[in-house]
Order: structure tokens, then sequence, then C-alpha cells
């Protein structure tokens, strides 16, 4: 019988995924494009001319440096705060039944599902009625609402592949919860933990509207180069710190993609 796998697409199909891929990757293109430019002030087309000046003119931004440390500390705190609490909710929901288990679960993931700004409004408006002034943990607090929800998602998808057996065998030949979960569990869901905190991390390091809500006064990268945009000088200072942003965010991506795509067995069934 022939594998389906082994039959050649149709060309239209490759027509319209080619063009696919062209509109949602062109304009990530042209900011590559753009940082290079000659021209500071428009978008003009084609650029008149290249040049490598504009990295070494960032290099030198005090604003982009500083705008930079705030967004890597802040994603920094969110994942780490996201794996603890996306971990713990996962494997409360996975490893056991009670009742409202799925409203819990729904709960835990509504965050990601609403409009940033709706979660945004709603947090600043809590911050106003607690009168808590906005600071660097304001905005922590923004990011772990939605930073949990990535975790959370690929945890539990992860425990509910992992055999219960596997644990049943470790506490019956002796072992604490502790020694379980270091031998057992941690190994079976690390590369979901992995995945899930890279994504964390690169959500929480792109996000504009909840820190928008959020911040205050202070800046993270994004909220810098949505400020750069409107001024006439040295817009392709901006582009390149949109083209680290991509390269930035890409990476971790794509580990995630490779480390949860083999994830599809039940560890343990086979034993």
């Amino acid at each position: 019988m022939r594998s389906d796998r082994n039959q050649t697409a149709p060309l239209g199909v490759k027509l319209a995924a080619a063009a696919g891929l062209l509109f949602l990757h062109l304009p990530i293109l042209l900011i590559f494009v753009y940082a290079f430019t000659t021209e500071e002030k428009t978008y003009q087309w084609p650029p008149p001319g290249f040049t490598l000046d504009w990295l070494s003119v960032t290099w030198n931004r005090p604003d982009v440096w500083a705008a930079l440390g705030l967004s890597v500390k802040v994603a920094v705190v969110s994942t780490t705060i996201a794996l603890v609490l996306g971990t713990l909710c996962a494997a409360a929901v996975s490893g056991t039944k009670f009742f409202g288990r799925e409203v819990v679960s729904l709960l835990v993931i509504l965050p990601i599902a609403l409009p940033g700004i709706i979660t945004g409004i709603a947090l600043r408006s809590a911050f106003n009625l607690a009168d808590i002034p906005f600071s660097f943990w304001t905005i922590i607090l923004g990011h772990a609402t939605f930073c949990v929800v990535v975790v959370y998602n690929n945890a539990v998808a992860r425990f509910r592949r992992t055999s219960g057996s596997m644990i049943e065998a470790s506490m019956d030949l002796g072992a604490d919860g502790f020694q379980t979960f270091r031998h057992i569990v941690l190994p079976n869901i690390g590369t979901a933990l992995l995945a899930g905190g890279m994504l964390a991390f690169a959500l929480s390091f792109d996000e504009v509207i909840v820190t928008t809500f959020t911040a205050g006064q202070q800046q993270t990268l994004p909220i810098w180069m949505l400020e750069e945009l409107v001024r006439p000088r040295q817009r392709p200072v901006t582009n390149v710190v949109a083209m680290v942003v991509v390269l930035v965010t890409f990476l971790p991506i794509l580990a995630a993609y490779y480390l949860t795509r083999e994830g599809d067995q039940v560890a343990g069934s086979g034993k």
C-alpha cells in the first residue's frame, strides 16, 4: 500500500503555501533591509544605499540598553514564576480528579484567550483600587498572567502522556515524593517545561499591550520601539533593534518546536 507521505502535493497547494509564507514573512524581511539603509527619516523604496553605521549607533545608545535590560529582567522573572505556578497547576489538574477540575483548567487558560487590552485595563484598575504604585513588579504581575498559561499548556499535555504506573512503581520501591519527582516526573516533563519556559520568555520579551497599562513611566524594549517610531530621526536604529528582537525570539521558539514535536508518545506505556 502506498504511503500518503510519498505523494507529491499539487502545484496549486505549493503556490498557495509559498504565497502564504511570503505574506507572513516579507514584512519581517523589510525590517532587515531598512536596518542598513542610509536614509534616516523615511522608509524610501528602494533604499538609496546601505551602511553598517547604524549598528554602532545603536550599540552606543544608553536608552536602548536600559530598555533591553528591563525587558530581559521582566522576562526572566515572569518565566520563573510561570514555571513554578504553571507546573503546579498542571500537576494538580492532570494528576487528580476533583469537582470543578475543568473549570479550574478553563480559568487558568482564560487570560491568554482574553484580548490583551482587557487584561491590561483589569490589572490597571486593580492596581489603582489597591493603591499599588506602578513599578517593576506590576509589569511582572501583568506578564505572569499569560506566561503561566504557556507553561501550563505544555506541562499538562506532557503530564497526560506520562504513565501513572511509573510513579506508582517508584512509590512501591520506597521512593519518597521528592525522589519520585526528581528521578521519574522531571525527566519526563523536562523538555516540555523547557519549551514552555522558552515560549513564555519570548512572549514576555515582546509584550506591548499589557505592559502599556502596567509599566507607568518605565520603558521595556517594545514600548521604547513604539515611541521611537514617531520620531523623524534615526529610524534605522529602531529597525536594528527590531531585527535583534526577531532573532532573539525566533531562537527559543524554534528550540521549543524541536523539543516538543516528538512528545506524542506516553512515557512508560511500553514497559
